[in-house]
């Protein structure tokens, strides 16, 4: 395991340092002083390099003072990886920082006003970023760019880099001229877009995922799937033409997922059905809410979404039951509306997991969401049951890039109308994804839940794991047997009835913030393990019994507007049609 050092104690450059290595799983030292070479001095002899992080100031310092005894000098030549070094003073600490490192009294940073961004193609260190350009959204914001005429560029605007890799006897210095995102602020808006945070996000991000790669947690794989909101069972609705979907599923590689209302469940046309089933995989449904009313899970009333949660998932087994056709029990959120109490009523359900483009709840009260909670593979803050974030195309192929950096899943959504011109601006999308420097796995959005986890290697044959959704699969594809170490959070390991691996039952035991348990799996085998949580609807609530089953004047409502919905979008919106944000 690599070792990182943070200098700076108590300064808020190197909490916020601090704050990005623990959420990646890196255990960092923090040194004080601002001559902390005694301390670097005492760090354990051993093989292991260490990765310094510090700002402009701290590191100026220990530059400064690497020639005072030769066992600095040695420390420096034998014992350092490499350094990050943000800018988060004056530009003439950063400057003072840069001419040092160079040698050349010329060298330095300056202002320049600069929204456009480009990474370099350097694969091994920007990973899924490489070759990224990125617009930002600081209109009119100086930016601080470097002035040097050695060194490799990674990060560069029209105006100059604004951050490249040095040297400094030998050792790699890689310098940021902003300074670093704080992840434990509130997120503020409906989601994270790399946009706004460009230079104080992805520079550190990507040093860390490279530097510490063998400390950090990461994906088991890249999963990938493309969601289509709302369609029927039918051979085209709106602009969708699910025979021609496949064919350019086939021809340019990608999954699609059709978030299926439940309502439709008698209406599915055989031909479709007969589609799906050829191409299983490629071609999946997932739940999208139950009547796709307004607001229908946005509500407070547990009763009334106890009720909804059974009704879509009786629909879905009936609608399988009808037509042999299977279906992931993932919930899309209608609108993306949701509430607190409709995330606990899926907990209690069979559902894995939730995918939705919104993270904020539609309560009174919203529960505060932090920057870092929405880069978690699973967005775990109702109840701890995980949402799965999806993303429009319109938000730009470096917002998926930066989630694929982060290890979460790579979820897109379009709609019918974003299909018109035979799906031309969706697969030029789906082209662009994967052109990016990462494997996508793509698949069905059940495969995308239980393979949504974080991992490290513990050693030859234990592999630590960190678990999102309900189910996780997990897979040994080594050739020796291992031992998956699962941990989950969980605010309420009492609710859990039990955890299965297939049909056996797992021992767990209560771990800090969650529960923790021990999956032994030989060469080339893999294992789905469940957690059954306790039936929060088990008070005879159900379609018969419901405030829903004999309210003639709601289902009259529902089935109003599904109608009109389709109305809308098979006639009225193809001629009314203006073109989509893709």
């Amino acid at each position: 395991m690599n070792g990182a050092i943070v200098l700076g104690r108590n300064e808020k450059p190197a909490l916020k340092m601090c704050r990005l290595l623990e959420f990646f799983g890196v255990q960092s030292y923090v040194h004080n002083g601002a001559d902390c070479w005694n301390q670097l001095l005492s760090y354990p002899a051993n093989n292991e390099k260490v990765r310094l992080f510090g700002s402009a100031q701290k590191v100026l310092d220990l530059l400064e003072n690497i020639d005072k005894t030769s066992e600095r000098r040695r420390f420096w030549n034998s014992r350092i990886h490499s350094i990050f070094v943000c800018n988060e003073a004056p530009a003439e600490l950063a400057a003072a920082l840069v001419r040092k490192i160079t040698g050349d009294q010329e060298a330095g940073v300056h202002y320049a006003i600069a929204t456009e961004f480009r990474i370099s193609d350097s694969h091994e260190f920007c990973g899924p970023m490489s070759g990224v350009e990125c617009s930002t959204r600081g209109v009119g914001d100086d930016v601080c760019v470097l002035k040097a005429d050695t060194g490799e560029n990674i990060v560069s605007s029209p105006e100059g880099p604004v951050f490249a890799r040095l040297l400094y006897d030998n050792v790699p210095i890689f310098v940021s001229t902003a300074g670093v995102i704080d992840i434990d602020s509130e997120l503020g808006t409906r989601d994270f877009d790399i946009r706004d945070h460009f230079l104080s996000a992805t520079p550190i991000v990507m040093y860390i995922k490279w530097a510490l790669a063998d400390s950090c947690f990461k994906q088991a794989e890249t999963s990938a799937c493309l969601i289509i909101d709302d369609p029927p069972l039918k051979p085209r609705y709106g602009f969708v033409d699910f025979e021609h979907l496949n064919e350019l599923m086939w021809r340019h590689h990608f999954t699609c997922s059709l978030a299926f209302i439940p309502w439709n469940w008698r209406r599915s046309d055989s031909r479709v059905v007969r589609l799906f089933k050829k191409n299983p995989g490629r071609l999946s449904l997932s739940v999208h809410g139950c009547d796709h009313t307004e607001r229908e899970f946005g509500i407070q009333n547990g009763e009334q979404l106890r009720w909804k949660v059974l009704c879509a998932a009786q629909r879905m087994k009936r609608h399988e039951f009808k037509t042999g056709l299977h279906h992931d029990p993932v919930m899309v959120f209608p609108q993306g509306v949701f509430s607190k109490s409709a995330m606990l009523a899926l907990k209690g359900s069979e559902f894995i997991g939730v995918v939705n483009s919104e993270v904020i709840s539609a309560d009174s009260e919203r529960c505060p969401i932090k920057i870092r909670d929405y880069w978690s593979v699973g967005l775990m803050n109702y109840d701890n049951f995980p949402i799965f974030t999806r993303r429009d195309p319109w938000q730009g192929v470096e917002n998926f890039a930066f989630d694929i950096l982060l290890g979460k899943p790579c979820i897109a959504v379009v709609h019918h109308n974003d299909c018109h011109d035979d799906c031309r601006h969706v697969v030029e999308f789906i082209d662009k994804l994967n052109r990016l420097n990462a494997h996508l796995a793509w698949g069905d959005l059940g495969t995308v839940v239980r393979r949504s986890f974080r991992q490290r290697k513990l050693s030859s044959n234990a592999v630590e794991v960190e678990m999102f959704g309900k189910e996780i699969l997990l897979e040994n594809t080594g050739d020796e047997t291992k031992y998956f170490c699962v941990r989950k959070r969980e605010s309420a390991p009492g609710q859990i009835e039990a955890i299965r691996a297939g049909i056996k039952s797992v021992d767990w035991t209560n771990a800090p913030d969650g529960i923790s348990f021990r999956i032994k799996l030989k060469p080339g085998h893999s294992q789905i393990v469940r957690i059954a949580y306790r039936d929060l609807s088990a008070n005879g609530i159900g379609p018969e019994n419901s405030f829903a089953g004999t309210d003639v004047v709601y289902w009259a409502k529902a089935t109003v507007r599904r109608y009109l919905c389709e109305i809308r979008d098979n006639y009225v919106m193809g001629k009314t049609f203006s073109h989509s944000h893709l």
